[in-house]
C-alpha cells in the first residue's frame, strides 16, 4: 500500500482472542478463529514494502486492517485486555501489552500476525501501562501500572525474559501513562503523567531518570494536566502538551555522557518555555518528518515547524477528541496542487497520509494535501450488549448502547445497513424465525419490531417494561414475542389481523419471579404446533406460561417448578430430541448441567459441566451441521470470559468441551450462525464482537485422545485409575454389596457387580461427598428411570463405572470449601467481644432442628456422639444402631461460641486449608457467581 491507497470500513479485519501458554484454562484445541471491530481505540500504521495496513488493539488481541486481499491469520492473544500496544518504525513489528494476572508482552510480526518473542510476567504487580519501541526497532520500553510504578528496559531480540534495567519510581511522580523512545538516541527515552514528566537514560549499567519540576508558579501561567511528550527532530530539546493548549518546551541542563561512558550522576532537563498554541486542551502529540503534529479535543489536527510555527491544520474533519494519530510509512509524493503553509513565504506543505482515531470510535483516513478524508470506520461509543443472527442468511445485528444499529454481511466482513436511536441504548436484539422482523429491546423499557431489511418500524414502539428489557424471544411460527426486563416482569405481545393488516399488539405482563431473569424461551407442546412459554430466573423457579389461557392483560402460569436447591440456575435450552424422552438443559452456579424432562419437569440427569474458571452464563445448540447424522449436535457456551463448545450428549466428560478467552472484561452476549459454522460474542464495555470459526472435528479428536468409555472420568479421580482412591471407592462399593446381604451372616453370599440403588447415599458419604436429601433422591431417581422411557421399566442397582460416573457428576465441582462455611457463619452468626463470626450452641442445635433438611433430635444425637468420638469405631455396620445415650452430656464439651474454624475442625474433623496465595486463583475467584457451592 503507498502513501495514497484509500481504504473503508468494508477491508477485511482480523483479530484473535485465544490464550496464550500461560492460563488457568485448560490445553486448546484448535477450533476457532475470530474476526473482530473494535472502537474508540488507539490505531497506528503497521507493514511496509506494499503490506501496509492499520493496527489497534481490540480486547485481549491486536486487530490489523488491510486494503487488500485475504485477512492475515488470527494471532493467539493475551488472557487480559490489552492496555497499549506500539509499532515499529518500519511499521514490522507491533508490540502489545496487557493488565491484570500474569501479563504478557508480546511481540507481532505484522505481516504474518505470528508472535515472534513473548515475555512473561514482565510487570507481575497490575501488568503494564505503557510501551514503547526504539527506532531502531532493538529495544522496549515499559512501565507497570502497580502503586509503585517500574520503569524497564528490554533487550527483546535477545532470548532473555528478564530486563537490561530497571528503576522504581516515587508515587508522588503519578501514573506514569505514556513512553516514548528519543529517535536520535534508542538510549534515551521520555514518559509522563498528567502532572509530572520524567526524562531517562539507560546503559547496561543501570537506568537513571530525572524529574523536572513544573508548576503553575513557574512561569506564572496554567500548565494544565499533561498529555504526550515528544523529542525535537533536531536538537536535543522535548516537548509535552497539555490540556490548557499549551506547549512545554524543555532543555538539557548540561551535556548528558555518551551511552558508553559509566553514568556519573542522573541528568536533569527544564522546562525553558511555556507555549500556548491553542485555546483547547491537547491530547496527541508527536513528530513526523521535519513537523510536530497536534491533536485536540476538538478533533482538529495541527502541523508546527521546529520552531513552533503554525504551518497548517485540518479543522473540518468533524471528529470527536483525538486519541491517536499515525503516519503512513511511504515518503509524501509531490503534487502540483499541494498546499501551501500559513507562513508569510506560503512555502509548499507537504505531508504524509496519515489516520487518526477519536474518542467516539470514528477512524478517519487524511489524504496528502490534507483536505480529502473519509471514514474508515464508525462504531459504538458505548457497551455493545446486543447481536443477533438471521435465520437463513450469512447476517448479523450489532447494537449498542450508543443507541447505534448495524447489520453486516459476516461471510464478505461487509456493512448492509444501520439505524441510530437518539438518546436510546439498544441492551438485547432478536430475529424472528421467518427472518422477516428484528426486535429491539431497550435499556427504557421500550420495545421495537423493526423490518429485517430496511430496518425500519413495522409498528409504533411498545413501553410496557418499567425497566431495561435483557432477553427476547419469538415463537417459532412468529406470532408470539417475549420479553423480560430487569424488573423482573415477562411480557408478551402478540400478532394480530386488524383491518386486514397483521400487526403486534401488547398481550399481557406478569411480575412472575422476585429475582433476576436469566432466561426466556420458548418451545413448540409435544402433542400439538402450539407455542410454549418458559422463564428462568435466580430464584430457582422454571415457570410455564399458558399462552393459550392467557387474555388481554391476563398472563396465565401453567405451573412452577423450584429446578435447584443451592445453586444458582443461569440459563436454560431446549435439549435436542437424542432419545424418546424431551428435555430441557440448564446451567448452574455450581458447574453442573442439569436435564429436566420438558413435561413433568423432573431432573433427569446431572452432570459435570465446562470448569474454565467460571460457569456457564449463556448456551445456545448449534443448528444441525450433517443432516446425515441427526444424533451429531453440538451445544455452544460463554462463561464469565469465554467461549466453547461442547459435544452433545452431556455425559460429564471433559475432553468433550473446549474454550477460549474472548472478553476478558465479561462476555455480554452470544449469538450463532444459521449453519452452525459460526458463533459470534460481544463484549459489552469492550465494545467488541467476535466471529468464531468452529471446527468441529478438532474437537471430536480431541475427545478420541482423552480416551473411551470411562477412561476420562478415571482421570477425574485422585490418583486417577491405579491411585488409592479407586481402590477405596472399590472396598466401599463391595463392602456395599455385603451390607445388603447382613454384615452378621454366616450364609454364602451370591455376590454380584451392583448394588441396591439405596446403598448409593452411604458409599458417597463414605468416600467423602455428602449429600442432602434431595440430592440424594435425584441421583437414586436418575438411575431408576435412566430406561424407563424405551423399555418401560426401573432401574433397581448399579454397577461400579456407573456410580463412578454418578459420583463424579454429582459431587463438588471442586471439593470442599472452607469458603462456604464462613459465608454460612457470616449470614447465621454475630460478631462475638473479639471482634470473631460465631454461632452460639444452642442457636445451631435449633438451626440443624428446624432449617433447611431439618434433622430430628435423633439424627442429631446420632451424628454428634459419632463426630465427637463416643462411638471410637465410627457408628456400626447396621444403620439404625448407633448408641446415642449420653450425647447430652457430650454437649458439654462443645463450646457456648462456635467459630467457623472451629465447627470445620473439631466438630467435623476435616483439615483446614492453608489460605492460597496463588494470582491466578483470586481472578478466577472473582468469576465466580455468588451462587456457587465453591
Amino acid at each position: 500500500m503507498d502513501g495514497s491507497s484509500e481504504t473503508n470500513a468494508e477491508e477485511a479485519t482480523w483479530a484473535a482472542a485465544a490464550r496464550p501458554r500461560r492460563s488457568s484454562t485448560p490445553a486448546p484445541t484448535p477450533w476457532c478463529s475470530t474476526t473482530s471491530r473494535g472502537s474508540g481505540r488507539p490505531s497506528c500504521r503497521c507493514g511496509a514494502g506494499g503490506r501496509e495496513g492499520r493496527g489497534w488493539r481490540t480486547g485481549d488481541a491486536p486487530g490489523v486492517q488491510r486494503p487488500r486481499g485475504p485477512p492475515p491469520p488470527p494471532p493467539q492473544g493475551h488472557s487480559n485486555i490489552i492496555s497499549c500496544l506500539c509499532v515499529s518504525e518500519d511499521g514490522r513489528w507491533v508490540v502489545t501489552a496487557d493488565r491484570g494476572p500474569d501479563p504478557l508482552l508480546i511481540v507481532w510480526d505484522s505481516f504474518s500476525g505470528i508472535p515472534v518473542h513473548t515475555i512473561f510476567d514482565s510487570h507481575p504487580a497490575g501488568g503494564v501501562a505503557a510501551v514503547a519501541i526504539s527506532r531502531d526497532a532493538k529495544y522496549l520500553a515499559t512501565i507497570s501500572s502497580g502503586a509503585v510504578q517500574r520503569v524497564c528496559v528490554w533487550r527483546w531480540t535477545h532470548a532473555t525474559e528478564t530486563p537490561v534495567c530497571s528503576a522504581e519510581l516515587r508515587p508522588e511522580f503519578g501514573c506514569q501513562d505514556y513512553v516514548v523512545f528519543n529517535p536520535q538516541n534508542p538510549y534515551e527515552f521520555v514518559s509522563n503523567s498528567q502532572t509530572q514528566v520524567i526524562f531517562y537514560l539507560w546503559s547496561d549499567a543501570g537506568l537513571q531518570y530525572g524529574a523536572p519540576p513544573l508548576t503553575d508558579g513557574t512561569f506564572s501561567k496554567a500548565v494544565g494536566r499533561f498529555s504526550q511528550s515528544v523529542f525535537h527532530f533536531d536538537t536535543s530539546q522535548a516537548l509535552t502538551g497539555t490540556s490548557a493548549g499549551k506547549l512545554v518546551l524543555w532543555d538539557e541542563v548540561r551535556p548528558w555522557p555518551q551511552p558508553r561512558e559509566p553514568l556519573a550522576k542522573p541528568h536533569a532537563m527544564k522546562a525553558i518555555k511555556l507555549v500556548p498554541v491553542q485555546k483547547d486542551g491537547l491530547t496527541v502529540l508527536t513528530a513526523v518528518d521535519s513537523y510536530f503534529v497536534t491533536g485536540d479535543v476538538n478533533g482538529d489536527v495541527k502541523f508546527y515547524d521546529g520552531q513552533l510555527q503554525l504551518l497548517n491544520w485540518c479543522s473540518h474533519l468533524r471528529a470527536g477528541p483525538i486519541r491517536s494519530i499515525s503516519f503512513s510509512k511511504a515518503p509524501p509524493g509531490a503534487s502540483a496542487d499541494c498546499a501551501r503553509s500559513c507562513t508569510v513565504g506560503g512555502q509548499p506543505f507537504v505531508v504524509r497520509d496519515f489516520i487518526l482515531s477519536t474518542a467516539d470510535a470514528t477512524v478517519l483516513h487524511v489524504a496528502t494535501d490534507g483536505t480529502k478524508y473519509e471514514k474508515v470506520m464508525e462504531e459504538a461509543k458505548r457497551a455493545v450488549t446486543a447481536i443477533a443472527c438471521h435465520p437463513s442468511q450469512a447476517l448479523i445485528a450489532v447494537g449498542s448502547h450508543c443507541g447505534l444499529l448495524k447489520v453486516w454481511d459476516y461471510e464478505q466482513t461487509e456493512y448492509l445497513v444501520s439505524r441510530i436511536f437518539v438518546e436510546a441504548s439498544i441492551q438485547c436484539l432478536s430475529y424472528d424465525p421467518e427472518g422477516s422482523l428484528l426486535a429491539a429491546g431497550f435499556t427504557d423499557g421500550s420495545v421495537y419490531i423493526l423490518d429485517a431489511i430496511s430496518l425500519q418500524s413495522s409498528c409504533k414502539e411498545f413501553k410496557f417494561s418499567r425497566g431495561p428489557v435483557t432477553h427476547l424471544s419469538f415463537s417459532h411460527d412468529s406470532e408470539y414475542l417475549a420479553t423480560a426486563d430487569e424488573k423482573l416482569s415477562v411480557t408478551v405481545y402478540r400478532r394480530v389481523l386488524r383491518n386486514g393488516q397483521r400487526c403486534w399488539e401488547h398481550l399481557a405482563g406478569l411480575h412472575s419471579h422476585y429475582k433476576p431473569i436469566r432466561s426466556i424461551l420458548f418451545g413448540v407442546q409435544l402433542d400439538s404446533d402450539e407455542p410454549r412459554l418458559l422463564s428462568l430466573g435466580e430464584d430457582r423457579q422454571l415457570v410455564e406460561y399458558d399462552l393459550t389461557s392467557s387474555s388481554k392483560d391476563r398472563l396465565v402460569v401453567l405451573r412452577r417448578d423450584r429446578v435447584e436447591q443451592a445453586a444458582v440456575p443461569l440459563c436454560l435450552a431446549w435439549y435436542p430430541q437424542l432419545s424418546t424422552e424431551s428435555f430441557i438443559l440448564t446451567a448452574n452456579s455450581c458447574y453442573k448441567m442439569k436435564l429436566y424432562n420438558s413435561t413433568t419437569k423432573m431432573c433427569r440427569k446431572t452432570v459435570l459441566g465446562p470448569t474454565y474458571g467460571s460457569p456457564l452464563e449463556k448456551m445456545q445448540i448449534l443448528p444441525r451441521t450433517n443432516p446425515a447424522d441427526p444424533q451429531k449436535r453440538y451445544l455452544a457456551y460463554v462463561t464469565k470470559d469465554k467461549v466453547g463448545v461442547q459435544i452433545l450428549p452431556v455425559d460429564g466428560n471433559p475432553h468433550k468441551s473446549c474454550a477460549f478467552i474472548c472478553h476478558p472484561d465479561g462476555v455480554a452476549e452470544l449469538a450463532t450462525s444459521y449453519d452452525g459454522r459460526y458463533v459470534f460474542t460481544a463484549g459489552g464495555d469492550d465494545r467488541t464482537v467476535m466471529k468464531w470459526e468452529v471446527n468441529l472435528p478438532a474437537l471430536e479428536a480431541a475427545v478420541a485422545l482423552g480416551g473411551q468409555d470411562l477412561v476420562p472420568f478415571y482421570n477425574l479421580l485422585d490418583g486417577g485409575r491405579d491411585g488409592e482412591f479407586f481402590r477405596e471407592l472399590e472396598d466401599y462399593f463391595y463392602y456395599a454389596q455385603l451390607r445388603g446381604h447382613s454384615i452378621d451372616t454366616m450364609e454364602t453370599r451370591q455376590v454380584s457387580t451392583h448394588i441396591p440403588l439405596e446403598e448409593i447415599p452411604f458409599v458417597m458419604r463414605a468416600m467423602g461427598f455428602y449429600p442432602s436429601e434431595e440430592k440424594i433422591e435425584d441421583m437414586i431417581n436418575e438411575v431408576k428411570f435412566s430406561e424407563y422411557a424405551d423399555t418401560g421399566k426401573q432401574v433397581t442397582e448399579i454397577n461400579l463405572g456407573d456410580f463412578i460416573k454418578l459420583y463424579i457428576n454429582h459431587r463438588p465441582a471442586f471439593g470442599l470449601s472452607m469458603k462456604k462455611i464462613q459465608r454460612a457463619f457470616q449470614v447465621l452468626g454475630y460478631d462475638n467481644e473479639n471482634g470473631e463470626k460465631v454461632i452460639d450452641r444452642g442457636d445451631l442445635l435449633l438451626l440443624l432442628q428446624r432449617r433447611g433438611e431439618h434433622m430430628t433430635e435423633e439424627e442429631l444425637a446420632a451424628c454428634l456422639t459419632t463426630l465427637l468420638g463416643m462411638n471410637p469405631e465410627g457408628g456400626t455396620a447396621e444403620p439404625g444402631t448407633c448408641d446415642t445415650s449420653g450425647a447430652a452430656a457430650l454437649l458439654e464439651e462443645i463450646p457456648e461460641e462456635i467459630t467457623a474454624e472451629m465447627f470445620t475442625a473439631n466438630i467435623l474433623g476435616l483439615p483446614i486449608p492453608e489460605p492460597e496465595k496463588n494470582r491466578t486463583e483470586k481472578r478466577d475467584e472473582s468469576l465466580i457467581h455468588e451462587g456457587s457451592e465453591l
